[in-house]
């Protein structure tokens, strides 16, 4: 799976978690970068992804994650 392809599943299922089906995220997001990003969606948005891409992130991992980008790359690791 490329990162690309990450990227754009991510894309869908923060669509879905946030309800907007116009987001459009890059690499760079951060939730700053998105209102509805607070705490409490950022754990859904955490729980949604682990279950879209059959995964389980740490809390280090979470935790670590300053931007998308960062949470394509820990997935590409996962799922090679």
């Amino acid at each position: 799976m490329t990162h690309t392809q990450i990227l754009s599943e991510i894309q869908d299922v923060m669509r879905r978690v946030f309800d907007k089906a116009d987001l459009n995220i890059v690499d760079a997001t951060m939730a700053k970068d998105v209102p509805e990003w607070d705490s409490l969606a950022h754990i859904e948005l955490i729980v949604a992804i682990e279950k879209h891409f059959r995964l389980k992130f740490t809390l280090k991992e979470v935790q670590s994650f300053h931007n998308v980008g960062e949470m394509c790359d820990a997935i590409a690791q996962k799922v090679s």
